[in-house]
C-alpha cells in the first residue's frame, strides 16, 4: 500500500505490521556506520528510511522504498520507515548546480532564481507557492459566496486600458497588437452588461523598465468589479471581507508552512479595525512618523510612507494593513470617479509596508467622461470602445486588483516579490 511521508506516523500506530510503499526525491543522506538514514522527500513532506547497508543512490534520486512503518519521536514526522526493499526509479546526476536541502538564507535571490529549476525543489521555497495556491482558491470562493462570476478575459489588446505605461508589442498577422496591462475594460463592460459582479485571476503585463525587489513584468492580478456602489468605501468594506477569508484559509491550511517561514496572518477582527484615512492626512502621518525616527520629510505615497503608515496601523490598531483613500486626481487615471475637484473615489490597500491593491469607483457618466478627456489632453476618437460601453447605459460601478505574487510575499515577509513568482519575468529574466 501506497502512503504519503505525512502519513507513516498513522500507519504505523494503525498497521504497524503491514508493509508500506513510499515514493519520492531523496533529501538527505546520513551514513552511521551500520544504518544509513536516508530521508525522503514528497508532495506532503518528508520521511526518514533507516537501512542496513547504504544505498548506492545520490541526493535528488527519485525512489521508491518498501518497509514497516514504526514510531520514533526523533525522526522528521514523529515515525520512520524500516525498509526491506529500496528501487531507484531515475538517478540524478552528483554534479547538481544547486544545493536542494540547504538553507535558504544563506543562498541570495538571484542564486535562488539562477538555478529554479531545482531551487523550486526546496520544501521552504515550495511552501511559498502551497500558500498562494491557498490564496487564488480563497480569493475566488468568497467572491463566489457573493454572488460573483468568474471570467476569463484575452490577454490580446488592441491597446492600453491605462495611461502612461509602456506596452509589450505582439506580431499578430499583419498588426501590432500588445499584451494586457489589465483586464478592467473587459471587467467594466461585463458589470454593464447585466453580470454586474465579476472577478478575474490572470496574468497582467507591464513593460516598465524598473528593477526592483517589489515590481514584476508579468504577474498574477486577482481582480474584481462590482456594479451599483456610492463610492469606494463599499470597495474597501468588499476586500476587507475578501483578505480576512484569504487570511482565514492560509491560516486553516497551511500551518506548516507558515511555521517554515515563521510568519502569522491577520485575524479577522485585526482586518475590520484595520484604518481608512484620507490621501492628505496619510502623507502628513507619514511625514510625522519619519521625523520621529529621524527620516526626510515626506511628500508623497512612497515606499517609506507606505512602511511608516502600517507601522503606525500596527501600534495604533493591531492590523498592519491600511487603507488609504482620496487620492488627487492628478495620480489617478481619467477615468477616476471624482469626489470633488481635486479627489477622487480611489483607493491603495497596504499590507505589511508594501501596496498590494489599487481600486476605486469609476466614471460611468457619458457625458462627464466626454468632459474630462481634454482636460487630460485626450481625444474622445480614440475611446469609441469605452465610449460604447458607457453610452448605452452605464451603472455606478468600480474595482480593484490584488497583485497575488505581492500578498503572497507580505504574508511570509519575502522581501523581493520575484520569490513569490514561479518562474518571474523581469527585464533580464525570460528563462525558465
Amino acid at each position: 500500500m501506497r502512503v504519503l511521508a505525512k502519513d507513516i506516523a498513522r500507519a504505523a500506530r494503525e498497521n504497524p505490521e503491514e508493509d508500506v510503499e513510499v515514493f519520492g526525491w531523496v533529501h538527505r543522506i546520513r551514513d552511521m556506520g551500520g544504518v544509513t538514514f536516508v530521508v525522503v522527500r514528497d508532495r506532503s513532506g518528508i520521511v526518514q528510511l533507516v537501512l542496513g547497508n547504504k544505498p548506492n543512490i545520490t541526493l535528488e534520486s527519485v525512489v521508491s522504498a518498501r518497509g514497516k512503518p514504526a514510531l520514533n519521536e526523533k525522526a522528521p514526522s514523529g515515525a520512520e520507515l524500516r525498509v526491506v526493499k529500496l528501487t531507484c526509479l531515475s538517478r540524478a546526476e552528483q554534479d547538481i548546480p544547486y544545493r536542494v536541502n540547504g538553507d535558504i538564507n544563506k543562498i541570495g535571490v538571484e542564486a535562488i532564481l539562477d538555478n529554479r529549476i531545482l531551487s523550486i525543489r526546496n520544501p521552504k521555497i515550495q511552501a511559498i507557492f502551497h500558500i498562494q495556491s491557498t490564496i487564488i482558491q480563497a480569493f475566488a470562493a468568497y467572491l463566489r459566496s457573493q454572488d460573483f462570476t468568474e471570467i476569463k478575459t484575452s490577454k490580446l489588446v488592441g491597446s492600453g486600458t491605462e495611461g502612461g505605461t509602456e506596452l509589450f508589442a505582439v506580431d499578430y498577422f499583419d498588426r501590432k497588437v500588445y499584451l494586457a496591462q489589465s483586464p478592467q475594460f473587459y471587467k467594466e463592460v461585463m458589470v454593464a452588461s447585466g453580470m454586474e459582479r465579476v472577478f478575474e485571476i490572470a496574468p497582467a503585463y507591464r513593460a516598465e523598465k524598473h528593477d526592483t525587489p517589489r515590481h514584476l513584468n508579468e504577474y498574477v492580478s486577482m481582480d474584481v468589479e462590482m456594479g451599483f456602489i456610492e463610492s469606494e468605501k463599499d470597495l474597501i468594506e468588499l476586500e476587507k471581507g475578501l483578505l480576512a477569508y484569504i487570511f482565514e484559509q492560509v491560516a486553516l491550511k497551511n500551518d506548516a508552512e507558515l511555521k517554515l517561514w515563521n510568519a502569522a496572518v491577520p485575524s479577522a477582527d485585526m482586518v475590520a479595525q484595520s484604518p481608512t484615512i484620507g490621501y492628505e492626512a496619510a502623507v502628513k502621518l507619514a511625514s510625522a512618523e519619519s521625523a520621529k525616527a529621524g527620516g526626510a520629510r515626506i511628500f508623497d505615497i512612497t515606499p517609506e510612507a507606505e512602511r511608516y503608515l502600517c507601522e503606525w496601523s500596527k501600534c495604533k490598531y493591531g492590523s498592519d494593513l491600511v487603507f488609504v483613500n482620496e487620492f488627487p486626481r492628478r495620480y489617478r487615471p481619467f477615468y477616476t470617479y471624482p469626489l470633488d475637484a481635486s479627489r477622487t473615489m480611489s483607493f491603495d490597500a497596504l499590507f505589511r509596508g508594501l501596496e498590494i491593491t489599487t481600486g476605486g469607483r469609476r466614471q460611468h457618466d457619458y457625458q462627464a467622461f466626454l468632459n474630462v478627456l481634454p482636460k487630460f489632453g485626450l481625444k474622445a476618437e480614440n475611446f469609441d470602445n469605452y465610449l460604447s460601453l458607457l453610452k448605452y447605459g452605464c451603472p455606478p460601478h468600480g474595482g480593484f486588483a490584488v497583485g497575488c505574487e505581492r500578498l503572497t510575499a507580505r504574508i511570509l515577509g519575502v522581501s523581493n516579490v520575484k520569490e513569490a513568482s514561479l518562474f518571474p519575468r523581469d527585464r533580464k529574466r525570460v528563462e525558465p
